[in-house]
C-alpha cells in the first residue's frame, strides 16, 4: 500500500490501493488525454468562401470572343482574392469518454504518482496569508532545487485561497483545483502536491473510498 508524506510534519498518509494503486492502463489514459486535449482547442479557424468575399458581382469580361478562358466572377476560388474552396470552418473538436473510462484514467495517473513517490500532502491551513517564501521553503524540504528541474503540480481546494497565492508565483509551479485536474495535467507533472481537502475530492472523482492517516515509526 503507497503512502504520502505529509509536508512540514511527522505524518504520512496512507494512500487506497483501489484509487492510488491501479495497474496503469495505457489505452485509456491516451484516449483520456487526447479527449482532454481536443476539448481545449478553440476551433476557430475560418475562411471566406465565394459567397462571403465581396464584389464579384459583374462578369469580368464578356462569355465569348475574347479568346480568354470563361470566367463568370472574380470571387471565384482560382482568382487572387477569391474565396477559399473547402477551407476550415469552425466546429468543435471534443469527442465523448465514458465516465467509467475516465475514472480509469484518472486513477492510473494518480496511481503513477503514489508509485513513484512523487506525491506529496500539504497542509493548507497552515497558510494563513499569502506567503511564496513559505511555499518555496516547502518544495525545497520535500524536492531540494538540484532535483526539481521539471513541472510541479500543486492541486488544492477552493477554500485553500491562500495557499494558492503562494504557490502560483513560482517558476515552473502551476496551481489547479482538484475539480478541473486532468490526466494531462497529471502526466505532465513531475511532481504532484496534494492538500488535504483536495485529497478528498480527487478521491471522490475516482469513484474511490479517501486515503486514511497514520502516525510514522
Amino acid at each position: 500500500m503507497a503512502d504520502a508524506p505529509i509536508l512540514g510534519g511527522a505524518k504520512k498518509v496512507k494512500l487506497d490501493d483501489a484509487a492510488f494503486g491501479a495497474r496503469f492502463a495505457g489505452p485509456l489514459v491516451h484516449q483520456s488525454v487526447r479527449a482532454e486535449q481536443a476539448a481545449r482547442r478553440r476551433g476557430t479557424a475560418a475562411t471566406k468562401t465565394r459567397a462571403m468575399v465581396s464584389g464579384g458581382g459583374a462578369k469580368p469580361w464578356r462569355q465569348k470572343g475574347t479568346g480568354r478562358a470563361r470566367a463568370g466572377s472574380s470571387r471565384s476560388p482560382i482568382w487572387t482574392g477569391g474565396g477559399v474552396a473547402f477551407g476550415p470552418q469552425p466546429r468543435s473538436y471534443t469527442f465523448k469518454v465514458n465516465r467509467k473510462e475516465q475514472r480509469a484514467a484518472l486513477r492510473s495517473a494518480l496511481s503513477l504518482h503514489a508509485q513513484r513517490g512523487s506525491m506529496a500532502i500539504l497542509d493548507a491551513a497552515a497558510f494563513k496569508a499569502p506567503k511564496t517564501r513559505q511555499a518555496l521553503d516547502l518544495l525545497n524540504d520535500w524536492n531540494p532545487p538540484t532535483r526539481r528541474p521539471h513541472p510541479t503540480l500543486v492541486v488544492l481546494a477552493a477554500e485553500d485561497s491562500a495557499a494558492a497565492l503562494s504557490f502560483r508565483n513560482l517558476a515552473r509551479v502551476a496551481v489547479l483545483t482538484a475539480e478541473n485536474v486532468g490526466v494531462t495535467d497529471l502526466l505532465g507533472a513531475a511532481s504532484l502536491l496534494v492538500s488535504e481537502t483536495a485529497l478528498d475530492a480527487l478521491s471522490a472523482r475516482t469513484g474511490k473510498p479517501r486515503a486514511t492517516e497514520e502516525a510514522t515509526a
